[in-house]
């Protein structure tokens, strides 16, 4: 059975309405942390996007952070998507113009025509190097202002929030 990710977030979003401070009283969603959370990854993801777009205008943010996993090391479509959080059906989509675009190859296993592994191509290394530097800039200044500290007890947090939701 298929998981729909965006459903399960909007389930965990949906319980976090309530506030157990307010004796479970229904919240305002924006004053919940997920939706501080999730509003965080959108401002970062459209920051990235826009410049990105001004090194190399026809790849988005999935299409970069798929080059970067696949430069270090060749894995499936399949072990891609789950790095990433992507269903299946995304991954794709996304994996079929990135290798349009010839920045990765498609190699079907013999043995399980199912399983694809992707390997980068030369124009797809040339690209991340390109990027590469943007990528560094935009993680600087998303993390501008924030000591090394409170990333590292954010990081706890969220660990203990992933936790918490492991099912």
């Amino acid at each position: 059975m298929k998981i729909n990710i965006k459903y399960l977030i909007y389930q965990v979003f949906c319980v976090y309405l309530f506030d157990i401070s307010n004796n479970m009283q229904l919240t305002n969603p924006s004053t919940t942390i997920l939706y501080s959370i999730e509003e965080a990854i959108k401002a970062y993801r459209k920051m990235s996007l826009k410049n990105i777009k001004t090194v190399i205008s026809d790849i988005t943010i999935d299409q970069a952070l798929i080059l970067q996993i696949i430069e270090e090391k060749d894995l499936t479509q399949t072990e891609i998507a789950d790095l990433i959080f992507k269903d299946y059906a995304s991954m794709t989509r996304i994996v079929n113009l990135l290798v349009k675009k010839k920045y990765v190859v498609k190699k079907i296993n013999e043995k399980d025509r199912r399983v694809a592994v992707l390997n980068i191509t030369k124009k797809g290394k040339e690209a991340i190097n390109q990027l590469t530097p943007t990528i560094k800039e935009n993680r600087e200044n998303a993390m501008n202002g924030i000591s090394n500290n409170e990333l590292n007890n954010l990081h706890k947090t969220l660990k203990k929030i992933i936790k918490n939701c492991d099912i």
